[in-house]
């Protein structure tokens, strides 16, 4: 990695990731999460507080050592155990049917390769287990599309190749989980190429 992706991206992504607005809809992301969850692009753990009384363990996938420091307190001090192994959501060193959930919060819009690592997630989840997400990617309306499609190429080099146009609970069902929950709407405070979210649960 190089300095500004290693060093200085992830304390952008803290800083906009991690603004107040977002935790009401952190809360809601987590709130179908129960038993040993598998959490992909952890970051630096603005989740944590957040899970449910029914989590019982996170296994924290992530990739970026600074922003795994950054996050170091806040794990520290978690009532959940939680455990960094893996860095590479399209590759997860994990058993199948090893998790009860699985969470992505500003994920997927990132990883190169989708389809697979939505294929990993369902290998390690068991059966009838959930994927709770928490995205940005396609909007719903045209000419906000469109902005999508002239801002994507520097959204992509300057935010560590970041998708807006992922349409990205259409890849989750594509991939075999089947979407119970997707509410689709604009952040609040947040232009809407940027803020054009996708929140709900699937099962496998």
């Amino acid at each position: 990695m190089g300095f500004y992706s290693d060093r200085v991206l992830p304390r952008i992504i803290r800083r906009t990731c991690g603004l107040p607005m977002m935790t009401p809809l952190r809360r809601r992301a987590c709130g179908p999460l129960y038993g040993d969850v598998v959490e992909v692009g952890f970051g630096s753990g603005l989740n944590v507080g957040l899970y449910p009384a029914a989590v019982t363990s996170v296994t924290a996938v992530e990739p970026n050592d600074t922003a795994w420091r950054l996050g170091r307190e806040l794990v520290s001090s978690s009532a959940v155990p939680i455990d960094r192994s893996g860095l590479d959501g399209s590759d997860l060193p994990f058993a199948d049917d090893a998790f009860d959930c699985a969470l992505s919060t500003f994920t997927l819009c990132t990883i190169p390769d989708l389809p697979r690592a939505l294929g990993e997630l369902r290998r390690v989840v068991r059966p009838g287990g959930t994927l709770a997400f928490l995205e940005h990617g396609r909007a719903p309306d045209a000419a906000v599309r469109r902005s999508q499609r002239r801002f994507e190429p520097f959204q992509r080099r300057f935010a560590g190749g970041c998708h807006l146009t992922r349409d990205v609970s259409t890849l989750i069902e594509e991939a075999g989980w089947e979407i119970v929950d997707l509410d689709r709407f604009y952040a609040e405070g947040t232009p809407r190429p940027f803020g054009a979210i996708h929140l709900g649960a699937a099962r496998n």
